[in-house]
């Protein structure tokens, strides 16, 4: 068959059906020692284009060190065999993760113990000045011993005991064929240290089990970030509650006093609406500042759960798992980051109501301003009315005055015409009815008048 079937893929198809096969896992073999770092580089935009552009840079710096040629810049995973040590090189949102791996050298023709083998950590063989370049981004830094066999014995669990010291550590079997050992401590060397054991792993559950281990530690650590954010701003909340409290006294106070004075009610109600405006402002800010690390929080918190849940527990003599430290240390932070978040709601909600109540008795107060003055404007119009009326009255003595003096002249006229006539007389009985004409004249011109404004 000669067609190309490729042809017809979606331009998805491919990068899509490689995402599942992106993040392989390191092969491993016990003994192994391994370090493993996580460098956050959080940038000033917060941009992901940033980010990555950051920590490409790194690696591409650490692979000039050893003439080795680094991937793209839109590579997200990258593992090579070093020699003296593999690297896998793993590209995530926030952050990228290096770990090194190497063999042990045993000292003698016995296989070096855990405590010889932390003192030959991969990290030693890595160059200083390029460390030197992760100063302040350094998230997570872990040793990791792979050990074959079992630590179940009292020479093991002494050698443990001097390696984490008197504080309780975790122990668990993990897999149904490893162990697990460690304090999730940072020890003066400035990582926190690791023990895995090989006790009836099949060819892949190695790998499986340190990569797992691993993103527990890295997303623990991920996962907590959101807590200083938490404690910081529980203080400021607690501010904004009592501020917001006190402008509700104030509401309520202003509500019960005196409403004579409404330009002055009204006043002192846009100053609450000022300063509830502000506490709406200052709680956005800090709402802004904490949902995504809350929200990124939760997710980290839900991978190390689910980690956890793939290692399948087993107690181990009494000893607590992972899990149940998880349960103990980890949960409480989670739970405080998810109540802070829940108050900033809460608060805004509070906020919200506030701020409507207030400017539904603002708009209150300024109708019943409104219906004041409408009132005002009407009893003006009837004195206006009055006033027209009373004009009205001498528009009409005037006017009849100068028709019954246009009148007299006419009859003046007609008796110096010889017609038997007395002006006066004649004044005197058109003079009534002069002043009913006028004034029907006049009553007719308003009617018309108010029609057409009417209209």
């Amino acid at each position: 068959m000669n067609f190309n079937f490729s042809d017809l893929n979606n331009a998805l198809r491919v990068p899509l059906a490689a995402e599942v096969h992106s993040r392989p896992f390191m092969p491993l073999n016990a003994p192994e020692c391994l370090t493993h770092l996580a460098v956050y580089s959080k940038s000033a935009s917060n941009e992901l284009a940033e980010h990555q552009n950051a920590q490409h840079a790194l690696l591409v710096h650490l692979c000039g060190y050893f003439g080795v040629v680094a991937p793209g810049l839109g590579a997200k995973y990258f593992y090579h065999d070093f020699g003296r040590f593999r690297l896998k090189w793993e590209l995530h949102t926030e952050f990228a993760t290096y770990t090194f791996a190497s063999k042990p050298i045993a000292k003698t023709d016995i296989a070096p113990g855990i405590a010889e083998a932390f003192e030959q950590m991969p990290i030693e063989m890595v160059p200083h000045e390029w460390l030197a370049s992760l100063q302040g981004q350094v998230m997570v830094g872990a040793h990791v011993v792979f050990h074959a066999g079992s630590a179940d014995n009292a020479t093991m669990q002494a050698e443990l005991q001097s390696l984490f010291g008197k504080s309780m550590f975790v122990g668990s079997k993990v897999l149904s064929g490893g162990e697990v050992w460690t304090d999730f401590l940072i020890h003066p060397d400035g990582f926190s240290r690791f023990v895995l054991c090989d006790v009836q792993f099949t060819e892949h559950q190695a790998s499986r089990m340190i990569q797992r281990v691993l993103e527990i530690e890295t997303y623990r650590m991920m996962a907590l970030l959101g807590l200083p954010n938490a404690q910081k701003s529980a203080p400021e909340l607690n501010i904004i509650e009592a501020e917001l409290s006190h402008l509700c006294e104030e509401m309520v106070k202003g509500e019960h006093s005196s409403s004579a004075d409404t330009t002055l009610n009204v006043d002192g109600e846009q100053v609450l609406l000022q300063k509830i405006i502000a506490l709406a402002a200052r709680l956005e800010a800090i709402a802004l500042e904490n949902n995504y690390r809350f929200s990124a929080s939760l997710a980290y918190f839900k991978l190390v759960q689910m980690r956890i849940e793939e290692l399948r527990e087993v107690n181990f003599h009494g000893m607590p798992s992972i899990g149940e430290f998880m349960d103990r240390r980890l949960v409480p932070a989670m739970n405080t980051c998810q109540s802070i978040g829940r108050r900033q709601v809460a608060l805004a909600e509070r906020i919200a109501q506030t701020n409507d109540l207030l400017r539904t008795r603002v708009g209150i107060v300024q109708e019943q301003q409104n219906r004041q003055i409408l009132q005002s404007l009407s009893k003006r119009a009837a004195q206006q009315v009055l006033l027209q009326q009373s004009v009205e009255g001498l528009s009409v003595v005037a006017i009849s005055y100068y028709m019954t003096g246009l009148l007299g002249y006419v009859g003046k006229a007609i008796k110096a015409a010889g017609l038997s006539i007395n002006p006066d007389v004649l004044t005197g009985i058109a003079l009534p009815v002069i002043v009913v004409g006028v004034w029907l004249g006049l009553r007719r011109l308003h009617k018309k008048i108010s029609t057409h404004l009417v209209k």
